[in-house]
């Protein structure tokens, strides 16, 4: 009698009906689990609900609370009011708040809103500053040639606009030379003195030496808007400048 893989003897020799309900070979397992898949569906809802709104017939509740399109408060109203209301105004009804009991629906273009809330996000990202670091590597017996190359990459970067970690490589027994590359550091520091400042000192990190250099920002200069207002209040006026003039007046008559 030829066995299967994985069976045993015990279990070639059950009766039918209980061979079938056992497992008689190694179990296949599914490539994507159950729990993934249910993980990955109410992902996709919640993204839908919350990122995308529901809009108009995808809305699947008996009745909603409903704001105008100028903003007012109509009330609690039956969801086939509501969107006969959205309707009539040529606009769409808008799932804003479907958490709260009951959902919060208003009556919109959101072909503008998604445009606007996409421009929006785009001049979010354009203020949000992007630091970008460079790391240049060195040993502490560098030849001054590639020195003038490794410092040219670092002044290059510098003027980028990003941030520099320069690190310094011992090995073996020039671990008991650190000085040589805190000199190294130290040289490169002041080389760089007028792009740059020292962000993070010279220390060791295992078998390196580490130093981070930011680049020094310009300041712009003050256009006449925002000039301060206290220089208006602090320059003389043409009154204190004439009771200056009568009072050495005064004094010279005295004389």
């Amino acid at each position: 009698m030829r066995l299967g893989r994985g069976v045993s003897v015990t279990a070639a020799l059950w009766p039918p009906s209980l061979r079938s309900s056992q497992q008689l070979g190694p179990r296949r397992r599914s490539a994507t689990p159950h729990s993934a898949v249910a993980n990955a569906s109410a992902a996709t809802k919640e993204t839908r609900t919350i990122a995308d709104h529901r809009i108009n017939a995808e809305i699947k509740v008996p009745e909603v609370r409903l704001v105008d399109a100028e903003g007012g408060q109509v009330g609690i109203v039956s969801l086939a009011d509501a969107l006969r209301q959205a309707r009539a105004s040529d606009m769409d009804l808008v799932e804003v708040a479907p958490n709260a009991d009951p959902p919060v629906c208003r009556i919109m273009d959101y072909g503008r809103f998604k445009y606007q809330e996409a421009q929006k996000q785009k001049e979010a990202r354009k203020r949000q500053s992007q630091i970008t670091i460079k790391e240049i590597k060195m040993r502490p017996k560098i030849s001054d040639n590639d020195y003038k190359t490794k410092s040219g990459h670092v002044r290059r970067f510098l003027n980028d606009g990003a941030k520099v970690k320069a690190t310094i490589m011992f090995r073996g027994r020039e671990m008991a030379h650190t000085e040589l590359g805190k000199r190294l550091l130290d040289r490169l520091a002041e080389d760089m003195e007028e792009l740059a400042t020292i962000e993070a000192y010279p220390k060791v990190d295992g078998r390196n030496m580490v130093m981070v250099l930011a680049p020094v920002r310009e300041k712009k200069p003050r256009t006449k808007a925002e000039a301060p207002a206290d220089a208006e209040a602090e320059a003389p006026t043409d009154a204190d400048t004439v009771a200056v003039v009568e009072t050495e007046t005064e004094a010279n008559a005295d004389a």
